[in-house]
């Protein structure tokens, strides 16, 4: 009987401990799953508002137009330096398009009308209409003819002084294109060396890593600063070459039409 008893009260005994330790057990994992998940949610939350960030630099990247990201790249400084070149090679390729043209440089109609004033010997009004023609080729005939009481070969030295002047006159306008092809990859290296000074003092200045963004700036002004002045260089130059050759051509093409022209006085002597 005693030992039963025994059994009976080490029963009751485990009993009242499962009693109690249940439900500590319970109540402890109740309070451990809320605390992990909110550790859990407390080392998730720096890589979520980065990632939140940079989803709001991405967004804010892509609403800005290309012409505004070059215009805050290159700055108020830059952005009048190439507008202004960019206007002046406009201007002078204009300019150059309108003068270096055959009908301009050598009229058509001006050696015709030359031609029958002096096959009807109406020499002074062949040179009226030479004198009166604002063509390089006008310019040489009316200087040829002012000279020709001097003799042929003063008309001819003329014509060579007159030639001489205009051409001198059309490659200083030409010139203009090279040095606009010079001086535009100029500002962009010195747009480089500004960038990334710039940037270089960002990093000289901070105490901290320094954040990309501040360093973005000045590698973008370096970058965009020379890739403007190359857009202006290169057809600067290439343009500038095929002006000098078409020069050349229309100069010696005129050169010859006044000297075929004026050879009907070669042997005319002093008049």
């Amino acid at each position: 009987m005693e030992s039963v008893v025994r059994k009976g009260s080490r029963g009751t005994l485990v009993s009242r401990l499962a009693a109690v330790v249940c439900p500590l057990l319970a109540w402890l994992g109740c309070m451990a799953v809320p605390a992990a998940v909110m550790t859990a949610s407390a080392t998730m939350m720096p890589s979520v508002a980065v990632a939140q960030e940079e989803d709001a630099g991405a967004s804010e990247a892509e609403g800005e137009s290309m012409l505004v990201f070059f215009y805050n790249a290159l700055g108020i400084r830059y952005t009048i330096v190439f507008l202004a070149i960019s206007f002046a090679f406009v201007a002078i390729m204009v300019m150059i398009f309108m003068q270096l043209r055959r009908t301009v440089m050598i009229p058509p109609g001006l050696a015709e009308a030359f031609e029958a004033h002096c096959n009807a010997k109406e020499y002074q009004q062949a040179f009226e209409l030479v004198k009166a023609d604002d063509s390089y080729l006008g310019h040489q005939l009316a200087a040829g003819m002012g000279k020709l009481q001097s003799g042929y070969a003063a008309a001819i030295e003329s014509m060579q002084d007159a030639a001489a002047d205009d051409t001198m006159k059309l490659e200083h306008k030409v010139s203009y294109v090279a040095l606009i092809g010079a001086l535009a990859p100029m500002f962009g290296l010195l747009g480089t060396v500004d960038g990334m000074v710039a940037s270089f003092m960002q990093i000289a200045r901070a105490t901290t890593a320094p954040k990309p963004k501040d360093l973005a700036m000045g590698i973008s002004m370096a970058l965009i600063t020379t890739l403007v002045g190359l857009w202006l260089a290169i057809p600067a130059i290439g343009f500038f070459a095929m002006f000098k050759n078409w020069l050349q051509r229309l100069t010696a093409d005129a050169d010859a039409e006044a000297m075929r022209l004026m050879s009907r006085f070669q042997a005319a002597g002093k008049k």
